[in-house]
């Protein structure tokens, strides 16, 4: 149904690779390249700042891209989305800010067994920093959530909770809206959403499911790297200290003391990555034309044809079988070690991600030192998944 979309990334015509690895980034769609082009080949300037034209226009397509991502996640208000450079910084700025300011000892954290790195590290530091104790939401064999565990967890010393949308390791979607619920019901706790691997790939709307914050990466969906985006409520966000000290994140500045600007510029300190913004808004655009129900349902589609096809692989075994999955295809074949698959597989011109990906943890809970990763996108066909197919038989039989 989708396969017309490749004409929109200039990539795949230009190159001779077979692209499986959007969960590690996406390919660029041509809006945002030649968003990003107008900016640094004829409309280069500062924003906020100048009263000049090229200052003034660049103002407001910056700013623009704020009211599509208002729109794109139904925030209730255009202050709620805080720019970052990426779903690390915006979960590392709620840590370390209303973190700081809320989490004292004796205080529980909550985050799943399946977390990125990026949603790990953050919370283990303010544990040890404050005290309070970061407690792991187990998961199944299957590489689910462990609902009725997970809600023998919450108490009243659950101060927040943040856990990952789509795991990028398993593909697991996991039942955020429930879980915020039984937050809800059964502690104080905030609840934040790592949503990096879900935006691309299914409708997130921060109303519906009543979450505090979530965060993203830009690259992740078609647009720049070095953008993110922190979503959260605007009295939260009010709330809360400055992440950065210098220019714009002021209101008033003397030597004795200096007073913040409003939401959301407070959070947003010095010279921001104005091209990547520029080019993320039509990013956005681009996956909000093609729909993302239409987008799930074709790679849901070829997500049932790889592991139709990669059952045929000898010694193939899958890692992360959830029910609820998103368009990661995470296995290991018997005797291979997973970075031979991905060095091999390069040769053949497919690529495909291997190691830990950042889920060290979750690694060792499926008793694996690595998986090979194959993650499809809206740009994929079952032409791919069939040449991935042909090459791992070939890998194998390498390897007799």
């Amino acid at each position: 149904m989708l396969e017309s979309v490749s004409e929109n990334f200039p990539q795949i015509h230009q190159s001779q690779i077979t692209y499986l690895d959007s969960a590690a980034s996406t390919l660029k769609c041509k809006a945002m390249i030649e968003a990003v082009t107008k900016y640094y080949r004829e409309e280069t300037a500062n924003i906020h700042r100048g009263i000049h034209d090229l200052s003034e226009i660049n103002t407001t397509r910056y700013e623009s891209t704020r009211d599509i991502i208002h729109n794109f996640l139904n925030s209730k208000a255009r202050e709620e989305i805080i720019f970052t450079k990426g779903t690390t910084e915006s979960i590392n700025l709620v840590a370390r800010t209303w973190g700081e300011a809320n989490i004292k000892s004796g205080d529980e954290i909550l985050i799943s067994a399946m977390e990125h790195h990026s949603n790990l590290v953050p919370w283990q530091m303010l544990a040890e920093k404050s005290g309070a104790t970061l407690k792991i939401i187990p998961i199944n064999d299957k590489g689910e959530i462990l609902l009725d565990s997970y809600e023998k967890l919450l108490s009243d010393k659950t101060k927040i909770i943040s856990v990952v949308s789509i795991s990028n390791s398993l593909g697991t979607i996991n039942p955020i809206k429930d879980m915020i619920k039984l937050a809800r019901k059964n502690s104080p706790a905030l609840f934040m959403v790592d949503a990096a691997q879900a935006v691309a790939h299914k409708r997130v709307d921060v109303q519906e499911l009543d979450c505090d914050f979530l965060a993203f990466s830009g690259h992740k969906i078609f647009g720049p790297t070095g953008t993110g985006i922190l979503y959260g409520k605007k009295e939260l966000l009010e709330a809360m200290p400055p992440f950065h000290g210098g220019g714009d994140m002021i209101d008033v500045v003397t030597y004795k003391k200096t007073t913040y600007n409003h939401l959301p510029h407070k959070l947003e300190a010095g010279t921001p990555h104005i091209a990547g913004f520029l080019g993320l808004g039509p990013a956005i655009e681009y996956v909000q034309r093609i729909g993302l129900n239409n987008i799930f349902e074709y790679e849901n589609e070829l997500l049932n044809y790889g592991h139709e096809k990669l059952t045929t692989v000898p010694g193939l075994k899958f890692i992360g079988t959830a029910e609820a999955k998103a368009s990661i295809l995470s296995f290991v074949i018997k005797d291979i070690h997973p970075h031979d698959i991905a060095t091999l597989a390069n040769k053949y011109k497919i690529a495909i991600r291997t190691g830990h990906h950042c889920t060290q943890p979750l690694m060792d809970f499926f008793k694996v030192p690595a998986t090979a990763r194959a993650s499809i996108s809206l740009y994929n066909t079952k032409e791919d998944i069939d040449k991935l197919t042909e090459t791992l038989i070939k890998i194998t039989e390498l390897f007799g």
